[in-house]
């Protein structure tokens, strides 16, 4: 997402921003966010907001704190009005709301970075969007070969065969490399994944051949290590050769921080939101 228009997303959501008169909470108004979080019917808008005053409730924290039912007349044709429910919303419970959203659409995405952070700055904005992408992806890959685990167990391959084909994998992605090689080279400890200190490109690169791998090994009936191995192989090598064209090296891009580091942080800053968040006055009877 480019900082233009990161820009004016921010600008669109600090204008939609109220605060309630007496005790100064800031709030927003479901129906105001419903478009600009790319939902164009009100229907599967709530379907979003249900799932996230229940992410509310399992957390432990009143729903009724960060989500108010409310009902709002709007205008209609010559001159009428008509009530219609909506929702008051913390910055907790908009948070909430674009958690349970797909982070690969760009609304959503820049919602998940914006009300997880009070700032108003953009450059922290995107910095937390970039933190988020790598844990995005990082999950992603876990599910891939997670996937891909319990396909070539029914083929034949057992959890140590997994370790090698992913590791002849991880060799033809970095030049020859082995996984411990470059666990070695990043000063990682034996016991912990190299893709928890991979970048998000070359996490990213790791799932796109993976799931390659999965689609092939379905697709060919592939069966027994030698032939997975030889399919995944190919797979990392042509990803390889597709970032070598843009001159790009896994091998030589830098480690990043400990992805569990991050995702600790980010649980942090999840229990400061609720608390800046503040919550929302009683209903007045």
């Amino acid at each position: 997402m480019q900082p233009g228009a990161i820009q004016l997303m921010k600008d669109r959501f600090d204008a939609l921003s109220q605060r309630t008169p007496d005790d100064n909470i800031e709030f927003w108004f479901a129906r105001d966010l419903m478009e600009p979080l790319g939902y164009a019917r009100w229907e599967n808008f709530q379907t979003a907001i249900q799932r996230a005053i229940e992410s509310c409730e399992t957390t432990g924290y009143p729903a009724d704190d960060h989500f108010r039912g409310v009902t709002k007349m709007i205008e209609i044709g010559k001159g009428g009005q008509r009530p219609v429910d909506d929702f008051m919303l913390t910055r907790y419970a908009c948070y909430l709301i674009a958690q349970n959203g797909d982070p690969r659409k760009e609304p959503i995405a820049f919602a998940q970075s914006y009300f997880a952070i009070q700032t108003r700055k953009q450059e922290l904005i995107e910095d937390r969007m970039r933190l988020h992408a790598r844990l995005d992806a990082r999950e992603r890959l876990r599910e891939s070969e997670k996937t891909l685990s319990q396909n070539i167990y029914e083929r034949g391959v057992d959890d140590a065969g997994f370790g090698r084909i992913r590791s002849k994998g991880d060799a033809a992605l970095f030049g020859g490399h082995t996984t411990q090689a470059m666990k070695d080279r990043f000063g990682i400890t034996k016991t912990r994944p190299l893709a928890d200190f991979l970048p998000t490109l070359t996490i990213a690169a790791k799932n796109l051949a993976t799931e390659i791998t999965n689609h092939n090994v379905s697709q060919d009936n592939l069966q027994g290590e030698h032939a997975i191995t030889r399919e995944h192989v190919q797979n990392n090598e042509s990803v390889r050769d597709m970032l070598g064209q843009r001159g790009i090296k896994p091998e030589q891009l830098p480690p990043e921080e400990d992805i569990k580091k991050l995702e600790r942080r980010v649980k942090a800053e999840e229990k400061k939101l609720v608390q800046q968040s503040g919550t929302l006055p009683p209903a007045k009877e």
